[in-house]
């Protein structure tokens, strides 16, 4: 069974104008009989009816030796259709009649029934004149109708109008087929437009879809159809993109598990086969062991913040802080970290202090990440410096500078995402490749924003911007 939508659409647009047509001939009709029809006994009938009777009538009349006679059949069918007759002989007089009112007369003058043959509506009925001859004998007759009905005489220039009436025809003729042409013409138009929006609609979602010209009637709707095909093929190479780094990152987080893992099977192994060892060897082992189980427990801490972060279930306590005494216990703590001993670590505040509100422990991890980051990913002798800048408004910005590698623009495009890690270190470092995007969602979480500014060989600057509030 085909289905409905499967209809060509100029079939559709044929019957639409087919429908259309049968409507307004019907209007036509209906308004014609409103205008020019009487509804008589035996049904509706044109105004015409009235004056088609009457001269009809003398049909049923004949003259017997000089004396009129009526058929019966003509009786009945003006009791039947409710009408009165009056018959006037010659010389005006009322020679016979059957249910005539009484305010008419009995005897009429040649201009008295001149004047009732263009009389309208009057006292109840119009009435109409016709007259019977035969044998040189002639007589009058009216006939009342219960009907108002209006009589008018059109005249008009009969030889011009015979010799338009072929052209008016021909006129009527050629504006009929010149609507059927424009009709096919234009749906054939319509149809072929309609069916590249289909086709184009259809290849959108077959990703083969080539952009259309927007120009003429449907130039909107092609449009958007090119703008639907520029969003489609951007979402698809976000989709791409997104994935092939999460692949990257299943494969760079798997290999991270297995690598602190393997030094522990490893000595966990040497303890179990060879119980007897000395104190400083099992000492060595231990700590070998500790340290890179402590590896893997950041490395599923960081996966299970993340994933808290993004839910919105991680427990939440901001309070206010003194935010330049906070950041510069963050740096201290981290030049006090036996791994960043050696590097140089700046700190800078045009404001004395500026209070906020943070979550204490979370704010530390965003930060701390920052810098771990700049230091992890730059030479040793790279300087970083950690900047408090304060509008004297409702913002301040944080500033986390290094004069390191710096980075590409493509690389920029992907720091925050939680799938990427950089590309640009000598040696790959003991992270999990979260801890970007573990600063971002921190950042946002306290109604922030943090963006990134970079030059290849001329380092990298990370703006974090937190508003005050009261």
């Amino acid at each position: 069974m085909r289905h409905k939508t499967n209809i060509n659409p100029f079939l559709r647009i044929f019957l639409f104008v087919a429908v259309l047509v049968v409507i307004a001939i019907a209007a036509a009709i209906g308004l014609f009989y409103y205008m020019f029809g009487i509804t008589e006994p035996e049904g509706l009938s044109l105004a015409s009816w009235p004056h088609i009777f009457t001269d009809n009538f003398s049909t049923w009349m004949e003259n017997e030796d000089g004396n009129l006679k009526i058929e019966e059949i003509a009786i009945n069918r003006l009791d039947e259709y409710g009408l009165w007759l009056q018959v006037i002989d010659e010389t005006g007089k009322e020679i016979f009649s059957h249910n005539k009112p009484v305010d008419y007369p009995v005897d009429y003058s040649a201009s008295e029934l001149i004047a009732l043959s263009t009389n309208t509506y009057e006292n109840g009925n119009t009435v109409f004149v016709g007259n019977f001859e035969e044998s040189d004998q002639i007589w009058n007759y009216l006939i009342g109708f219960p009907y108002a009905i209006g009589k008018h005489m059109l005249y008009y220039n009969g030889e011009n109008v015979g010799r338009l009436s072929p052209v008016f025809r021909m006129g009527i003729c050629f504006v009929l087929g010149f609507i059927i042409i424009f009709v096919f013409v234009y749906g054939f138009w319509i149809t072929r437009h309609l069916g590249k929006i289909t086709k184009g609609i259809g290849n959108l979602s077959h990703r083969s879809y080539s952009p259309l010209p927007e120009r003429g009637m449907f130039r909107e709707i092609y449009r958007e159809l090119n703008k639907m095909n520029m969003e489609i093929q951007n979402s698809d190479q976000v989709q791409k993109n997104t994935e092939r780094t999460r692949r990257e990152w299943i494969s760079n987080i798997t290999h991270d598990l297995k690598t602190p893992l393997s030094p522990i099977r490893g000595y966990a192994e040497l303890l179990v086969d060879d119980p007897v060892q000395n104190s400083e060897t099992i000492q060595e082992y231990g700590n070998t062991i500790l340290k890179n189980t402590d590896h893997v427990e950041k490395l599923i801490d960081d996966l299970k913040l993340t994933y808290q972060l993004e839910a919105g279930v991680l427990p939440y306590h901001p309070r206010k802080i003194r935010l330049i005494h906070y950041l510069r216990e963050v740096v201290i703590d981290l030049v006090n970290d036996p791994a960043f001993c050696d590097r140089e670590i700046e700190f800078e505040s045009d404001a004395e202090e500026i209070i906020v509100c943070t979550d204490v422990d979370l704010f530390r991890r965003a930060m701390g990440n920052l810098i771990v980051n700049a230091l992890t990913h730059n030479p040793s002798e790279t300087k970083i410096a950690v900047i408090v800048s304060f509008n004297g408004k409702n913002e301040v910005s944080i500033i986390v500078r290094d004069n390191g590698r710096g980075m590409s623009q493509e690389e920029q495009s992907e720091l925050f995402h939680r799938y990427y890690r950089g590309t640009n270190t000598e040696e790959k470092p003991e992270g999990s490749g979260l801890g970007l995007a573990i600063a971002k969602q921190i950042v946002i979480l306290h109604g922030g924003d943090i963006s990134v500014k970079s030059k290849a060989h001329e380092g990298t600057e990370f703006i974090v911007s937190l508003p005050i509030k009261p």
